[in-house]
């Protein structure tokens, strides 16, 4: 679970108090949002946006979590595969606008709080379904599926070897490893 903490702007703060850490560290991980990064602190990565907002890069993240949910991966394997998003948004202006429109519709859709403030997964997966054969929807999804599965450091939390053919192909290589059948 993601939770996200963002100052407003005029809002005059120090950051993120103690008591603000503590309130949001107990319920799972914590996104900050600062500049044109969004920072994780617990697990000390972070991902600077060039083009799309840093709170649109943080709903993405959010948002590829509930459509290809593993609850084994750490966000940051998620902020990978959402990079491209932020990457493709720099070179095309009209990918830039597709995407921060359908974050501005989800969390329009969403309430006060908007999207990424939602808690329950189920409330967030009835919205997904109301917008799941939009441009921005299938965009954003058909990315995910090469960005987020194509990093080798997951293949080994799956199980899978990586591809075959260099070492022999499959016949000679796992094809019948299978002690279950």
């Amino acid at each position: 679970m993601v939770t996200l903490f963002e100052k407003t702007n005029g809002e005059k703060t120090n950051g993120l108090s103690r008591r603000d850490l503590l309130k949001t560290g107990s319920v799972g991980a914590l996104l900050i949002i600062s500049g044109s990064a969004v920072l994780c602190p617990q697990a000390a990565w972070a991902l600077e946006a060039k083009a799309l907002k840093p709170e649109t890069m943080a709903t993405l993240i959010r948002l590829a979590r509930d459509i290809y949910p593993h609850d084994q991966l750490a966000d940051r394997f998620y902020a990978i595969a959402v990079k491209g998003q932020d990457d493709l948004a720099a070179k095309d202006p009209a990918h830039k606008k597709l995407v921060e429109e359908g974050i501005a519709d989800l969390d329009k859709r969403s309430g006060p709080g908007g999207y990424a403030g939602l808690g329950w997964e189920d409330q967030r997966v009835a919205i997904l379904r109301d917008i799941e054969k939009t441009p921005f929807f299938q965009a954003v999804r058909g990315d995910l599926v090469v960005s987020l599965y194509n990093q080798k450091e997951l293949w080994p939390i799956f199980g899978y070897e990586g591809e075959s053919f260099s070492k022999g192909g499959y016949i000679h290589r796992g094809f019948d490893d299978l002690e279950w059948l």
